[in-house]
C-alpha cells in the first residue's frame, strides 16, 4: 500500500464522493481523526456508508435513513469490519467528517485533517482486521504527510459526537505506531 501522486491510496478501492473540496491555501494536513460508522446504526455491511459518503442513500429504504436524508458528508478513508479499506476523497482535497470541531485550538479540523471512519459503534468492539488497517495506513499517510497528531472525532466535537467510543483501544492503536 502506498500514496500515489494524485493522493489515491493504492490498494484502496476508489468510491469518489461529491462531498469535498480544495482545503484552504497553505493547509498542512497534521491531524488523522479516528471516527465509527454503522448505517444503519449498529448494523454492518452493505452499501448504505458508501450511498451515504455519495449522496445516493435512499430514504426509504429505512427508517433511519428519512432522518440523515439531504446530508452532504464524507470520510478521506473507511475500514470495514474485515480490513477493506475504500477511499472517496484524495488526500489533498478537503473531506467533509468533523464538522464543527476543534483540535488544540485550531477551529475547522476539515481544514487540516484526513479522515477515516471505521465500521463499527460507539458502544462495539472493532476487530482486528481493522486496526491492522488501520496502522498500515497511518504508516503510510505518515511517510507523505506531516501527519503529527491523533484523535477521536469526539475529542474534536466534544458533546456533539462520541465515536469511535470507548471500546476504540488507542494504546493498541498507538503502541503500533510507536514501533513504525
Amino acid at each position: 500500500m502506498k500514496l500515489a501522486p494524485d493522493g489515491w491510496v493504492e490498494g484502496a478501492r476508489r468510491v469518489p464522493s461529491p462531498n469535498r473540496d480544495e482545503r484552504p491555501a497553505g493547509a498542512e494536513i497534521t491531524l488523522l481523526l479516528v471516527h465509527a460508522i454503522s448505517l444503519p446504526p449498529g448494523e454492518y455491511g452493505g452499501d448504505a456508508i458508501e450511498r451515504l459518503f455519495t449522496n445516493r442513500l435512499d430514504p426509504a429504504a429505512h427508517p433511519y435513513f428519512a432522518e440523515i436524508a439531504g446530508l452532504e458528508v464524507s470520510s478521506h478513508f473507511l475500514v470495514r469490519r474485515d480490513g477493506a479499506l475504500l477511499q472517496f476523497v484524495p488526500v489533498q482535497e478537503r473531506a467533509w467528517h468533523a464538522g464543527a470541531s476543534c483540535w488544540r485550538g485550531r477551529e475547522r479540523c476539515n481544514d487540516f485533517s484526513i479522515g477515516v471512519e471505521l465500521e463499527g459503534a460507539d458502544d462495539g468492539a472493532f476487530e482486528d482486521a481493522q486496526y491492522a488497517r488501520l496502522r498500515d495506513l497511518i504508516h503510510v499517510l505518515r511517510a507523505a504527510l506531516p501527519l503529527r497528531d491523533i484523535a477521536a472525532h469526539s475529542e474534536v466535537a466534544p458533546g456533539r459526537k462520541t465515536d469511535p467510543g470507548a471500546h476504540f483501544e488507542w494504546p493498541r492503536v498507538l503502541s503500533a505506531l510507536a514501533r513504525l
